[in-house]
């Protein structure tokens, strides 16, 4: 397709991101201890802790984190989708009919935003400090 018969959106968006994927999925956990063994037992994974209600794999792949934080656990798997830019990430997102449900905020290793997309699902775009 001719770039001048894609929506404006789009031949923006070719400009400024590189092509994203999905970096990460965090998961509820009711505490982390227990379920980092599971992984552990169930799959050699192993877990990096961040304070005493939050750990996750450190591959540098595709990361799995669980949240003990009731305050902060997803109600369901939560993607997370590594991006270039937040900001314009979080304007592509509006246009494209979504609704931000939780405003950037820092954690270690970058910043991120909860988004939910039409059809209800909760997602998050998360932009990794920069080396």
């Amino acid at each position: 397709m001719c770039i001048a018969h894609k929506p404006a959106f789009e031949q923006v968006y070719e400009e400024f991101f590189m092509p994203n994927r999905i970096c990460f999925v965090e998961l509820p956990a009711l505490a982390t201890a227990p379920a980092k063994s599971f992984y552990a037992e169930a799959f050699g994974f192993s877990m990096t802790d961040f304070g005493p209600t939050y750990a996750c794999t450190m591959t540098g792949d595709v990361d799995l984190g669980l949240q003990a934080d009731a305050a902060e656990a997803p109600r369901a798997p939560l993607p997370v989708i590594q991006v270039d830019s937040l900001e314009h990430c979080e304007a592509f997102v509006r246009l494209a009919g979504g609704t931000i449900t939780r405003a950037a905020f820092g954690f270690p290793g970058g910043r991120r935003f909860h988004f939910r997309d039409p059809a209800g699902n909760e997602l998050a775009a998360m932009q990794a400090d920069s080396p």
